[in-house]
């Protein structure tokens, strides 16, 4: 019986433990450029900020915004899960159809920035749409 107890407290540990695996937080303001199938080259500012009551585990929910000059402004939202997070944006003039889904691995580079580069896809924008952005973290 005694035995049994410590096998079962042992096991609980192990679980309290694991749950304990926190998220990586992303928050904060990224530089980025990227190149978009229909527009070309741009530049923007990406701002990412960490939802705690959302977030477990390695899972992370953030509020996401980018700001391209010359295009305006796409809120959306991002789910991390360790360093893999997808990205839902949409420009705030509706009338463009201008959203999308991204993917990005997050990755420190040799300053100890956090910079990742996102994959995204653009359903309705002018008959479908890709592009590639890369992004650092502003110190």
């Amino acid at each position: 019986m005694q035995y049994l107890f410590l096998v079962i407290f042992g096991l609980l540990s192990l679980t309290c433990q694991a749950a304990k695996i926190a998220y990586h937080d992303f928050s904060g303001v990224y530089t980025c450029t990227g190149d978009d199938a229909h527009e070309g080259k741009y530049t923007g500012t990406v701002t990412m900020k960490l939802k705690p009551e959302h977030s477990r585990a390695s899972y992370a929910s953030y509020d996401f915004k980018l700001e391209v000059p010359g295009y305006g402004t796409y809120l959306g939202h991002a789910a991390a899960n360790g360093n893999h997070v997808a990205m839902h944006f949409a420009l705030t003039d509706k009338t463009t159809k201008d959203y999308g889904t991204g993917i990005a691995e997050m990755k420190k580079n040799k300053k100890g920035q956090w910079s990742f580069h996102k994959f995204y896809f653009e359903p309705e924008f002018k008959g479908g749409n890709t592009g590639a952005e890369d992004c650092v973290m502003q110190r």
